[in-house]
């Protein structure tokens, strides 16, 4: 998501574009007041209606399309929860791929919303919080686009409703709200590019700078990624302004660096360990292994394609172009309306043709190392055909989310668009006709037309991409013995609890939320995150062991293969490694096979409660 485009040349008071909007009109101020109330109402409607499935039975419902995803999200807020509670370094947890742990700060872990609302999630359960969060979010998100296009961009609180709305329930932010909703926590997006391109303002620099920085300081503890893309797109938004506006560029630019030395200066005086944490803590990594990444580029066809998750989706379209994410995915209607807005607009307005700017460079750039057409590579190069795996920085970027800053820009196009029609309704009093009537203005009837016509199509173009609610499946409860503590007499401080199948991100979902749902109290091997290989390399969950190999070969062959004495001894090895007190198996469509597996790698098991368990503390 990238957010909205202000004028870098405005002061504290006034907005200045082309289009002869200048500062948006004093109105009494329970008009605002009210549409203002009226607007976030709508996007906390839209919120519920999103997650409205996990709300059906939200202790055992996770998404549908990324389970796991999911399920490591619960985790991360039992792990602020649990940093919370016992006062430890939330930057590192030994809680999952015990004993070697996790850098939390090198993966997606979400630290700015999961300590806060740590007490929440100790009263609520990490479930409820995840649902109740995602909602918050994607609402939270359309709020601040609101503002800030109602206050710095447009007169229209219309026109700043279908903006925000847009922002925060594109069909690209909704897709990632299935188990990731990292990506749709963008609530600080708007408001810091709304500060970027106020740096320039005279005798201001350092309350803007200050800003900056802390917005930028937090934002860092939400998602890195998107902040990056923000990044890039305002570079390019300064650059297209100083192009057309030289002069008023070169007056300012003494203040917005001064202004961009302090927010920078604010924002590595708070993050400077947290970052170098996270490259140089362990557990960190440098790059993904083989630049996984690099070859998700976006399906030219998706620009025009409705989204899954809409009510013109369909599930069938992404098989064939869907093959990474649906970032864009804004239906031919969109597309349509957006060019028309833009040459409609471009002649007339500085944010239209930056606007424009961002679209075609964002476009471009999302496109990846080849060229892909309706689910078909082309021999055809694309951009990052040209771009070295091991860039910094750009080494663990996805070409497809750079589209996200396309996203963006439609918004704020569409809000520019809607502001536009709804002035061109707005006529002088019609001259009087000789003997005191008034005539009739053509002219006026013409622009009410006009501005009916525009607005209806802007709203038949995104009522096809109105959100579904996300789909949710159901999964089965942790085990009774887990969940009521029937594991502390087995599990001494120091020691883990070894589930079956070990947490991986592949198998293993439900016994990853053995540990969620329970607030971590018991270490586990294994996990779903990021670290580092033999070589320093990033990859995704723990390395795997002789015995963990065997566990999820077993599963996928549905039969226990033939065990042997070295079986038996890498099992007691790799116990070892994990400081293992106890194995625990639990209902599993896999039950009868893996609990022969482990007897023939460990002996009899005993029935405890409602699971198989092998104690092995004499044997590690």
């Amino acid at each position: 998501m990238a957010v909205p485009v202000v004028d870098p040349s405005l002061n504290s008071s006034s907005v200045e574009v082309d289009t002869g909007v200048s500062d948006p009109p004093r109105r009494p101020r329970r008009r605002p007041a009210r549409a203002d109330v009226l607007a976030i109402g709508a996007y906390a409607l839209l919120g519920v209606l999103v997650c409205l499935n996990y709300w059906g039975d939200v202790q055992h419902r996770v998404s549908s399309h990324l389970p796991t995803d999911h399920s490591w999200f619960e985790w991360l807020f039992a792990h602020g929860a649990y940093s919370v509670r016992h006062l430890e370094n939330p930057l590192f947890t030994a809680r999952q791929n015990a004993p070697d742990g996790v850098n939390m700060m090198a993966n997606t872990s979400l630290l700015g919303v999961t300590l806060p609302l740590a007490p929440l999630t100790m009263l609520l359960g990490p479930q409820v919080m995840y649902a109740l969060y995602l909602g918050a979010a994607l609402s939270a998100t359309a709020a601040t686009a609101y503002w800030t296009l109602s206050r710095h961009l447009v007169r229209s609180r219309g026109a700043a409703f279908v903006g925000g709305a847009f922002l925060g329930f594109a069909p690209g932010i909704v897709h990632h709200a299935n188990g990731q909703p990292n990506f749709v926590s963008n609530f600080l997006l708007p408001l810091i590019v709304c500060r970027v391109l106020r740096l320039g303002e005279p005798g201001r620099w350092r309350r803007n700078g200050l800003a900056l920085g802390l917005l930028v300081a937090y934002q860092i503890f939400i998602n890195e990624e998107m902040l990056l893309l923000t990044a890039l797109a305002c570079l390019v938004v300064v650059v297209a302004y100083a192009v057309q506006r030289p002069r008023a560029t070169w007056e300012r630019a003494g203040t917005f660096l001064a202004a961009i030395g302090v927010g920078g200066g604010v924002a590595l005086l708070l993050t400077a360990y947290p970052i170098w944490f996270q490259f140089n803590g362990p557990q960190s990594y440098r790059g993904l292994q083989g630049g996984v990444f690099h070859n998700w580029g976006e399906d030219l066809m998706a620009f025009v394609t409705f989204a899954r998750d809409t009510v013109a989706g369909d599930e069938a379209v992404e098989k064939t172009i869907g093959l990474t994410e649906q970032n864009t995915w804004f239906g031919w209607p969109l597309v349509l309306v957006g060019l028309v807005a833009l040459a409609f607009l471009v002649r007339r307005s500085v944010p239209a043709r930056i606007l424009a700017v961002l679209v075609v460079v964002f476009t471009v750039a999302s496109i990846g190392p080849k060229v892909r057409f309706d689910g078909v590579e082309t021999d055809v190069d694309g951009p990052w055909a040209y771009v070295p795996d091991d860039l910094p920085l750009v080494e663990m970027m996805m070409p497809t989310r750079l589209s996200l800053v396309v996203v963006g820009a439609v918004g704020v196009l569409l809000a520019l668009a809607w502001d536009a029609l709804a002035r061109a309704g707005r006529s002088p009093v019609p001259a009087p006709r000789t003997g005191g009537e008034t005539a009739p203005d053509a002219g006026s009837r013409r622009q009410r037309v006009l501005r009916l016509a525009g607005c209806a199509a802007i709203a038949a173009a995104l009522l096809p991409l109105f959100p579904r609610p996300l789909p949710a499946q159901q999964i089965d409860p942790p085990p009774h013995f887990v969940t009521s503590g029937g594991w502390r007499p087995y599990v001494p401080d120091g020691r883990t609890l070894v589930p079956v199948p070990i947490p991986s991100n592949v198998h293993g979902l439900p016994t990853l939320r053995w540990s969620a749902l329970t607030g971590q109290e018991f270490p586990i091997p294994g996990g779903y995150f990021i670290g580092p290989n033999e070589r320093g390399e990033g990859v995704f969950g723990a390395p795997n062991r002789p015995t963990s190999t065997l566990i999820y070969s077993t599963m996928d062959a549905d039969r226990v293969p033939e065990i042997t004495e070295e079986n038996r001894r890498q099992a007691v090895e790799d116990l070892r490694f994990w400081r293992a007190s106890v194995v625990v198996l639990g209902a599993n469509p896999r039950e009868a096979v893996l609990r022969d597996l482990m007897t023939a790698l460990l002996g009899p098991a005993q029935r405890v409660d409602d699971v198989w368990l092998w104690d092995v503390r004499d044997r590690v």
